[in-house]
């Protein structure tokens, strides 16, 4: 076989999740070629991303390019791939994940302050909304750009700490010191690396079914159906966390909160899995029963 064309993002944490994807390519004797290609998502990093109005910011340069041939996957976060893909591309494997986790880093003269003083700088209306539930009082300021960027950006400015995926520090190799944040709840497949494909390139879908991680396939799956049932196509702050053991129990738990943080649905249950049911839709229907609906649609007419 030719050598396989791996997109990604430029920045070096997408970098570091093609090189990955890499290495499991050749440790089954493929070779690679990476192709680096600039998101739009990765071009303005002046506003939030809810203000810029378009789904999958940052990853239709590289949808556009799978389907015009260019690559042969492209690369991502998962978290970053809107539910609904584009016709003709899938989610062809996953990754195993790794850290799923939100973590706080603080600049160096705010390590003394209580939680509840400290001014927070993040764009995600998710992190907003769930640091809100517990200390609603908080001064906000957005912040965007890559790892290293909002680092640099925290110790410039005036504000105190900022939040990141601690995939995104581990998988750096970072030397930072940060806190976990049992509070949150992250974002639906968050910590997880995904290759997507062209539905209709059979070659790749079969080379990646060797890569594939099922156990955290099915747990995004689920992660990914509660959100986009919830969804309907409007940007929320919405957590979801999954987890599979040897015995097929699934834990899930799931949080939809109002954007200032005050009125919160919250779902917590365990069950066994099987392949036929859509839980994730089942779960998100009775968030929207209790509630979750009305939430919603305020939600919608906020934003």
């Amino acid at each position: 076989m030719r050598s396989i064309k791996i997109g990604t993002r430029n920045s070096p944490l997408a970098m570091w999740q093609a090189r990955e994807v890499a290495r499991n390519l050749q440790n089954l004797n493929y070779t690679t070629d990476i192709v680096p290609v600039l998101a739009t998502g990765d071009k303005n990093l002046n506003q939030p991303l809810y203000k810029l109005g378009i789904t999958g910011i940052f990853t239709k340069d590289l949808d556009i390019a799978l389907l015009n041939n260019e690559i042969d996957i492209a690369v991502h976060s998962l978290k970053d791939i809107p539910t609904e893909l584009p016709e003709n591309i899938e989610i062809i494997a996953v990754l195993e994940r790794d850290y799923p986790q939100d973590v706080l880093v603080r600049k160096k003269d705010a390590q003394n302050l209580e939680l509840h003083d400290l001014k927070i700088a993040t764009s995600s209306l998710r992190r907003r909304a769930f640091w809100c539930k517990e200390f609603p009082d908080t001064q906000f300021s957005d912040i965007r750009g890559n790892v290293q960027t909002r680092l640099n950006k925290l110790e410039e400015n005036d504000f105190d700490a900022t939040m990141f995926s601690l995939a995104a520090i581990e998988r750096m190799g970072l030397d930072v010191h940060y806190e976990h944040l049992p509070i949150m709840i992250s974002a639906p497949a968050q910590g997880v690396v995904a290759i997507c494909g062209r539905s209709d390139n059979a070659e790749m879908k079969q080379v990646f079914s060797d890569i594939n991680h099922k156990p955290t396939q099915i747990c995004v799956e689920i992660e990914r159906n509660f959100l986009n049932t919830l969804e309907g196509g409007c940007t929320a702050p919405i957590g979801a966390f999954a987890e599979i053991n040897d015995r097929n129990e699934v834990r899930f738990i799931g949080r939809l909160c109002s954007l200032d943080g005050k009125n919160c649905i919250e779902t917590d249950e365990i069950f066994e899995w099987n392949e036929h049911e859509n839980f994730g839709k089942v779960l998100a229907q009775k968030v929207l029963a209790n509630g979750g609906r009305e939430l919603m649609d305020q939600i919608k007419s906020e934003i």
